[in-house]
């Protein structure tokens, strides 16, 4: 009931999700056998999580069962998210960011992310560059400051040119944290 209720503000309000209990044959894994079902469209069939859901699909189911069990255990952990907002745009990746926002009050949230939406709802905020010369590739993360954030997420809205436009979004993404 918990991740259903966190669907409707991940922009899934239509979808259906229920967890299968069935008994199995005891081992190292329980005996248990759980499966997560969904039906992500209005009169489509459920089906296993992982064969009916597209990749942003299963990236917001995955963050709302994460946000559920963070709530539910009121535990402050640490969480890592490696591009949950994959395969979303625009509000979506907005609706995204509120709820990783929303998380991180009760837990420590790492988030590596495209997108400017999530982005700018981050309180601290690195950037991770690569460069390689020959076969040496190099890693470097710089912590930004505001106007280093300001410039990175209106890099990240407009590319490899950023414009006088791309900073006035920028400002007002940063603006609505």
């Amino acid at each position: 009931a918990a991740v259903a209720a966190e669907l409707a503000p991940l922009k899934m309000e239509r979808a259906v999700f229920t967890t299968r209990i069935e008994d199995a044959a005891p081992g190292p894994e329980g005996v248990d056998a759980v499966q997560f079902t969904v039906a992500t469209n209005p009169g489509a069939p459920a089906g296993a999580l992982n064969k009916i859901a597209s990749g942003g699909e299963l990236s917001r189911f995955l963050l709302a069962l994460k946000v559920s069990l963070a709530e539910e255990r009121n535990l402050g952990v640490t969480m890592i998210f490696d591009e949950i907002d994959r395969g979303v745009g625009g509000a979506v990746a907005s609706a995204i960011g509120e709820r990783l926002a929303r998380l991180a009050e009760r837990s420590q949230v790492l988030v590596v992310t495209h997108s400017p939406q999530v982005a700018a709802r981050g309180r601290v905020h690195y950037q991770i560059a690569k460069a390689s010369s020959g076969t040496v590739t190099k890693t470097s993360v710089e912590l930004l400051d505001a106007g280093g954030r300001q410039e990175e997420i209106a890099r990240m809205l407009s590319g490899a040119e950023i414009t006088p436009e791309a900073r006035a979004q920028a400002d007002r993404l940063l603006e609505g944290v």
